[in-house]
C-alpha cells in the first residue's frame, strides 16, 4: 500500500517541488519525512500548500512586473565605457560584465554581474548589444559603447 506525500524540494527520479506523489510507506517514513523533503498529503497540508503557492505566484508576478519596467529603462539608455586602445581599435585589456556592472551602477541601476551575459569579453572599440537576463522570462538588450580614453 502506497502513501501520498507533497514534495517540499526536488527529489531526483521522484518529482519536483509541490508535486503530490505516491511512495512506499518505508521510503516516506525513513527518508522523505525526516529530511523534510516531503510532508504527508492530508487536507490540512494540501490547503496550506495551495495558500503558499498562491502567495509565491503573486510575488513572482510582482517581480516580473518590476523586471519589465527595468527592461524598458535599460533598453532606453546607452552605456559608455572608456578603455585604453591601440591605433587599430583593439583594446589593451577587455571590457567584461564587471565593467558593465560598474557603468550601470554609476547611472543608478543595480544589476548583478551574473545577470549580464557576454559570450566573450569585448576587445574592440565600437557599439555592442549585451543581453541582460533580469528574470527567467524577461531579457533586456543593453547597448554598450566602448570608447578610447
Amino acid at each position: 500500500m502506497n502513501v501520498q506525500v507533497i514534495l517540499n524540494e526536488d527529489v531526483p527520479n521522484l518529482g519536483r517541488t509541490g508535486d503530490v506523489v505516491k511512495v512506499r510507506p518505508g521510503f516516506a517514513r525513513n527518508y522523505l519525512l525526516p529530511r523534510k523533503l516531503a510532508v504527508e498529503a492530508n487536507q490540512k497540508n494540501l490547503r496550506a500548500f495551495e495558500h503558499h503557492k498562491r502567495i509565491a505566484m503573486g510575488k513572482r508576478e510582482a517581480q516580473k512586473g518590476e523586471a519589465a519596467s527595468l527592461k524598458q529603462k535599460l533598453e532606453a539608455i546607452v552605456v559608455s565605457i572608456g578603455a585604453h586602445a591601440g591605433e587599430e581599435g583593439k583594446l589593451f585589456g577587455s571590457v567584461t560584465n564587471i565593467d558593465i556592472e560598474r557603468a550601470l551602477r554609476e547611472k543608478g541601476f543595480a544589476v548583478e554581474r551574473r545577470k549580464i551575459h557576454l559570450a566573450e569579453p569585448i576587445k574592440q572599440l565600437g557599439e555592442f548589444t549585451v543581453a541582460v537576463r533580469l528574470q527567467p522570462e524577461v531579457e533586456a538588450s543593453l547597448k554598450v559603447e566602448v570608447k578610447a580614453e
